[in-house]
């Protein structure tokens, strides 16, 4: 299927990609928007030249130095640990939900949620600073109380995606999840 295209709860455009691997494994990908160069030249020129000034006024070339070092490590502190290029959910009805999420620096965090464990796949709501979001979240089911959830795990929580492409990735875990209620158990499986 081809990307769609839609927008952040900020604004951002965001691009959905489904993907159908078979009857009971889709895969969604939400890219987000890459780095710009404009916004990341305009911050290390503001350092450097913040640096600049410091060294006029004191002439001492540590702070240059130390700019230029600060600014480099917190370039690559924010590629491989906090700008996510694309948050991936790959729904596979008779085995669990990989959730994975790529950073701009190439580096993939990857969590498993046992099909077992899935009780379902909920949008849910949250007020925050002022305007009501909608998020996609996976319901855990408690080992105790059948009825019952243990735990949340919200979903594309970097690119935040608003309601009408979280609807299209609702309908699609959806229509898994239900196949595999419908699907004959094999004896001695609960």
């Amino acid at each position: 299927m081809e990307e769609r295209l839609y927008r952040s709860a900020s604004g951002a455009p965001i691009a959905l990609r489904p993907r159908q691997h078979s009857a009971s494994c889709r895969e969604l990908a939400v890219r987000c928007p890459r780095l710009q160069l404009r916004s990341l030249s305009a911050v290390t020129s503001a350092v450097w030249l913040a640096a600049y000034g410091l060294f006029v006024l004191s002439e001492n070339s540590m702070v240059l130095s130390a700019a230029i070092f600060i600014t480099l490590i917190g370039l690559i502190i924010y590629l491989h640990f906090v700008k996510i290029d694309q948050e991936s959910l790959l729904v596979i009805g008779s085995l669990g939900i990989q959730v994975t999420s790529s950073y701009a620096s190439g580096k993939e965090s990857t969590t498993f949620i046992e099909m077992g464990q899935v009780k379902d796949v909920v949008i849910n709501e949250a007020i925050h600073m002022q305007k009501v979001i909608y998020y996609l979240c996976i319901l855990l089911q408690d080992p105790g109380d059948p009825q019952g959830v243990s735990d949340i795990v919200p979903l594309f929580q970097s690119s935040k995606p608003r309601l009408d492409c979280l609807i299209e990735v609702y309908k699609s875990c959806q229509e898994i999840l239900e196949q595999r209620k419908t699907a004959p158990q094999p004896s001695g499986i609960k």
